[in-house]
């Protein structure tokens, strides 16, 4: 995949209106974790750390972690797309846009309110911008590429970078809380159900539609053989963000 493929077929524009909303939503539900201070998703965990640590906005460290990962791909041979490159920029400068017009909150109540709300959120997000089918963002994209050299299998992949990132992240002064946790225990389900919900019907040769639409899995991702119509296929990003 290449930065300027599937920019094409007359689904374009939805297309490429859930791949912008979905990755401004995404930065808005990073912020609202973040303001609930109840614990942050795990790659959050460590972009707050560092900005901790640098003084640095937490948005403009989501851009240079993700500009990092990115480099990353290339000894790997992974190939960026669209919603690659969008990833790294649009979810930071969204998450510092929300951080600037929602205030700290205070009170339980409140805090919880906007934890479930960031999560639900995130897991929109996730559904819109993965959907699109315009690539992984950077962090998938290189956990599906190191699946794909090492042979091991994406749960253990992810899992092992994931708890590499939580903990350097803590040790940096990242926040992990309930948050963290319920956030790995929802984000899967809620992704599969909205992949399925704004999956887009692919283009047939001539141009037509499939009949894949609203409630089916983005027909990019065959299902597996055991699993329903939200399942995408194995070693696939999509894959990489529900096995959690």
């Amino acid at each position: 995949m290449s930065i300027a493929s599937g920019l094409r077929g007359r689904h374009l524009t939805r297309r490429l209106a859930q791949l912008y909303v979905g990755l401004t939503l995404y930065g808005v539900s990073s912020a609202l974790l973040v303001r609930s201070g109840l614990g942050l998703e795990p790659w959050g965990v460590l972009h707050q750390g560092l900005a901790e640590k640098s003084g640095l906005t937490i948005g403009v460290v989501s851009i240079a972690v993700g500009a990092v990962v990115l480099l990353l791909w290339i000894p790997i041979r992974q190939r960026p797309g669209l919603g690659t490159v969008s990833n790294v920029f649009v979810i930071g400068l969204a998450m510092d846009g929300t951080l600037a017009l929602v205030g700290d909150v205070h009170g339980t109540a409140g805090r919880i309110a906007l934890l479930v709300l960031g999560i639900l959120l995130n897991g929109v997000a996730t559904g819109l911008y993965i959907a699109a089918r315009f690539g992984p963002g950077p962090r998938d994209g290189l956990m599906t590429g190191l699946h794909r050299l090492t042979g091991r299998s994406i749960r253990l992949v992810r899992t092992a970078i994931e708890v590499a990132v939580v903990a350097t992240g803590f040790l940096l002064g990242g926040s992990v809380g309930v948050g963290t946790v319920l956030y790995a225990l929802a984000i899967g389900p809620l992704a599969q159900f909205f992949l399925r919900w704004f999956a887009v019907p692919e283009e047939g040769p001539d141009g037509s539609g499939t009949s894949r639409g609203a409630g089916s899995a983005p027909s990019q991702d065959a299902p597996e053989p055991d699993a329903g119509p939200a399942a995408v296929a194995p070693g696939t990003p999509g894959q990489a963000i529900l096995r959690r």
